[in-house]
């Protein structure tokens, strides 16, 4: 009688063990899900460039196809012109990825429409892992939905390829009408000027 009852503890002891380590694996298996599948967060951020004056640009952290993170920056200037130029900036981690300069920027839609937006750092760049793009002639033509891919070479025949989700397209496409519309009355983009 004792060996059955010794029998029947062992058994369920091995069942609750099993029990647990499943749902230790269905725990991590679930985690391990987040981050692919969470969509970005889209997020206009504010700047003063100078002591009075705020500007607005779009910035976000996204992975390549690699799986490296990529800080992706949509940025009006107007310092050069009366009309604004709008520059989409790419940042990778210091010493894991360089840009060949000078090189376009490839996009392609959802729709499958191809863009090219010119090498802003074709002379010179700030750094070896940091991109500039001319994207003033492609933002109009953009999608109103769906999604971007970004392509352009980077060194050691590497590509950078990051694509760019539905809610940053529609955080840059709010971004650009905000100026666009603050524009019209005004060269200093969209800005507040605390002096006023």
């Amino acid at each position: 009688m004792l060996n059955k009852l010794l029998i029947i503890i062992t058994v369920q002891k091995i069942a609750f063990d099993r029990l647990i380590f499943l749902f230790n694996l269905t725990i991590i298996f679930t985690f391990s899900l987040l981050p692919i599948c969470l969509p970005a967060t889209a997020l206009l951020r504010q700047h003063h460039e100078t002591p009075n004056v705020l500007r607005y640009h779009a910035q976000d952290s996204l992975k390549d196809r690699d799986g490296n993170t990529w800080q992706v920056v949509l940025f009006p200037d107007n310092s050069q012109s009366v009309t604004t130029t709008y520059y989409l900036r790419l940042v990778g981690f210091p010493g894991v990825n360089s840009f060949i300069h000078p090189q376009s920027l490839e996009i392609l839609t959802s729709q499958g429409k191809i863009f090219s937006a010119t090498d802003a750092y074709a002379q010179s760049a700030p750094a070896a892992n940091v991109g500039q793009y001319d994207l003033t002639s492609v933002i109009p033509q953009l999608p109103a939905k769906g999604s971007l891919k970004l392509a352009v070479p980077l060194q050691d025949n590497r590509e950078l390829a990051v694509k760019i989700p539905d809610e940053v397209l529609e955080e840059w496409q709010l971004l650009t009408q905000e100026i666009e519309v603050n524009n019209k009355g005004s060269t200093q983009g969209l800005s507040i000027d605390f002096e006023s």
